[in-house]
């Protein structure tokens, strides 16, 4: 089956809020790593720290991910091998719990504080309702492919 990859030179993956299985990340990781075998991954980059964030709650090697993106797997197939494959697989109740923590993830020591409100001065200056990572991701993608913040 041939692999449908989203092009990332074209628009952004999936917004880190977006849940498959539960997990948050994930749905945006599959889409970096299905642009990066295709070569269109733009800006992004596959089993960044974020995607790790997910790789590695769930156990999930990206190496062995990214062999099971390459078969053409959709999203449903892929969620069937991880919870098939991860090392450690956790209970539903342990991924809602993950998935709200990662929501609310903000920075939380001074060169992150830093880097994030130089980050939003740049990107968006004029928002009050930035105060999460996931917040910056959504603005930054919004952003790059000519939205205004």
């Amino acid at each position: 089956m041939p692999m449908q990859a989203p092009d990332l030179t074209k628009r952004p993956p999936r917004s880190p809020r977006v849940r498959l299985g539960g997990y948050v990340i994930l749905p945006r990781a599959l889409d970096k790593g299905r642009a990066f075998i295709a070569g269109k991954p733009g800006e992004y980059q596959y089993n960044c720290p974020l995607d790790q964030r997910f790789l590695s709650f769930a156990g999930v090697d990206p190496e062995k991910l990214k062999e099971q993106l390459a078969q053409g797997q959709g999203d449903g197939e892929i969620l069937a091998w991880i919870e098939a494959n991860a090392q450690h697989p956790p209970s539903a109740e342990a991924i809602a719990a993950w998935s709200q923590l990662q929501e609310q993830r903000a920075p939380s020591d001074v060169e992150s504080r830093q880097f994030f409100q130089d980050y939003q001065t740049k990107t968006a200056p004029n928002r009050k309702d930035v105060a999460t990572w996931f917040d910056m991701l959504d603005i930054d993608d919004h952003v790059t492919f000519g939205g205004t913040a």
